[in-house]
């Protein structure tokens, strides 16, 4: 999603950077006019690093989208603290930090534009996925926190909420999650949310990445943009009947689905 949020901002005219660990997977992003910075959300020098080369080129930035997140999927008892911790590293405390650093510049600018991508998954919740969804329901909370300390100086925080999106995202989850629960006690379920997976994102049932970036720039173009923006396969439907079918309802729909 990254990259087609990048490409989709490119086209409009606007500077660019882009942060990823994986440099040489950005060169397409560079040859059209991003800078392409090397960055590991976890590593405070890396990100501290970033943070000094976009404020000496341009002095901050007006809009900052954070977009760092993986799925850490297992049973919980299965999964190791560790393994739990590094999944807050990456899809809280990192954006966290990126977002502490640059503060004070957006502070100065007294308008901009904090996007945060969290998922579906900071609203609703599946089997095996305890610790990936603890991170973007802190998110969601940590975003509305946020909006309010930054609503006086003038700096917008918005939430986009994506379904299931045809990225790395499902074949990332895969492997890890057997690994830890494929031969458990919760094997049945881990290989039913395999195969669930799979038919997502490998058949082609999931939604393009350029719907996503479409909204961001829905985001960033309006006037008074909306808290949060939800799009993509799945993401509206499911939390409407969580949000008004309640609980038991939605644990039915979602273990029916991963039969």
């Amino acid at each position: 999603m990254g990259k087609a949020m990048a490409q989709q901002l490119l086209s409009e005219g606007h500077n660019v950077y882009v942060a990823a660990r994986r440099v040489d997977a950005m060169r397409s992003l560079e040859a059209a006019g991003a800078t392409v910075l090397a960055m590991d959300i976890t590593q405070d020098d890396q990100v501290r690093a970033a943070v000094v080369q976009i404020e000496r080129d341009h002095g901050g930035v007006d809009v900052l989208i954070n977009n760092a997140g993986f799925g850490s999927y297992g049973a919980m008892e299965d999964t190791s603290l560790a393994d739990a911790r590094y999944q807050f590293e990456v899809n809280l405390f990192g954006l966290a930090r990126l977002t502490q650093l640059l503060l004070p510049s957006m502070r100065r600018k007294r308008s901009a534009r904090i996007i945060n991508i969290s998922s579906m998954g900071g609203r609703i919740y599946t089997p095996l996925g305890a610790w990936y969804h603890a991170t973007k329901h802190a998110l969601e909370g940590w975003s509305d926190c946020l909006r309010l300390e930054l609503a006086p100086m003038g700096i917008d925080v918005v939430v986009i909420q994506p379904g299931v999106i045809l990225t790395e995202f499902g074949q990332g989850l895969l492997e890890p999650m057997l690994a830890r629960s494929g031969s458990s006690a919760y094997a049945p379920m881990a290989q039913a949310l395999a195969k669930a997976t799979r038919t997502s994102y490998e058949k082609g049932d999931a939604s393009p990445p350029e719907l996503i970036a479409r909204i961001v720039s829905v985001a960033i173009r309006a006037r008074r943009p909306r808290t949060r923006y939800a799009a993509g396969k799945y993401a509206r439907p499911l939390m409407f009947i969580r949000r008004w079918f309640g609980d038991r309802v939605f644990d039915r729909v979602v273990l029916m689905a991963i039969r």
